[in-house]
């Protein structure tokens, strides 16, 4: 099964504001596996703008710290899981624990 997994980074981090991260990190998995990372910076925070780039990029699935409720709206009727709450880690290690099944996330941090 292929996945395309984005993160919102700042500093090499996962950002706790969704909207406001100057890059996002993409993981493309395959067969619970890591096989491509790539960085992008996103389009300018205007309303539903990251998300529509997101969903334009096929991501399938997004890990964040906080973000908006019109955001989760726009992401989950473009099939995207959101998983929010999720801890600061470097990206790539909180790829590894969603590839392994041991991502930690809980409530939505961002009082929009």
């Amino acid at each position: 099964m292929k996945k395309k997994l984005a993160i919102p980074s700042d500093n090499g981090e996962l950002s706790q504001h969704f909207g406001h991260s100057p890059e996002f990190v993409f993981f493309d998995i395959e067969d619970n596996k890591i096989i491509k990372e790539y960085h992008l910076p996103p389009p300018p925070h205007t309303e539903g703008s990251i998300p529509r780039w997101l969903a334009n990029q096929g991501v399938t699935d997004i890990l964040t710290g906080g973000i908006g409720p019109k955001a989760i709206e726009i992401l989950y009727a473009n099939n995207i899981n959101v998983y929010v709450g999720v801890e600061i880690d470097e990206p790539v290690n909180l790829a590894m624990d969603f590839v392994n099944g041991n991502l930690k996330y809980g409530q939505n941090y961002c009082h929009h």
